[in-house]
């Protein structure tokens, strides 16, 4: 079993910036696909960020620009850099992994979550 823990999340104003943090298995890190997604009150889970093993990196259009994902193999962790936050972007924001290098935008890819972190920002 994989386990992924976030971190990070909080309250902020519009404008403002949060880093969330995922730690993940070393394999993990280094090797497979992991993405972020989020989740808002009474709606689906959509695709924030995919990052493909080999590197390859796709952003949802409502966070291009603004949001940066990265890894850092020393500390096992996989990291959301989230700038000029917006109030649509409050959600419950989730880590996840799977057995591949290459990722998809369905969650139903998706084997392996963290338990989330809540991002509230507010106008």
């Amino acid at each position: 079993q994989v386990q992924l823990v976030e971190s990070g999340g909080g309250s902020v104003q519009a404008g403002g910036s949060l880093r969330l943090s995922c730690v993940a298995p070393k394999n993990t890190v280094t090797g497979l696909c992991m993405a972020w997604f989020r989740q808002a009150p009474g709606k689906g889970r959509e695709g924030v960020v995919i990052n493909e093993g080999d590197g390859g990196t796709s952003y949802a259009d409502s966070v291009q620009g603004r949001f940066t994902i990265s890894r850092d193999y020393a500390k096992n962790s996989l990291y959301l850099e989230m700038n000029r936050l917006k109030p649509e972007d409050s959600a419950m924001y989730y880590c996840a992994t799977t057995d591949f290098k290459r990722c998809d935008w369905s969650d139903g890819w998706y084997k392996y979550w963290g338990q989330g972190t809540q991002v509230t920002v507010s106008s």
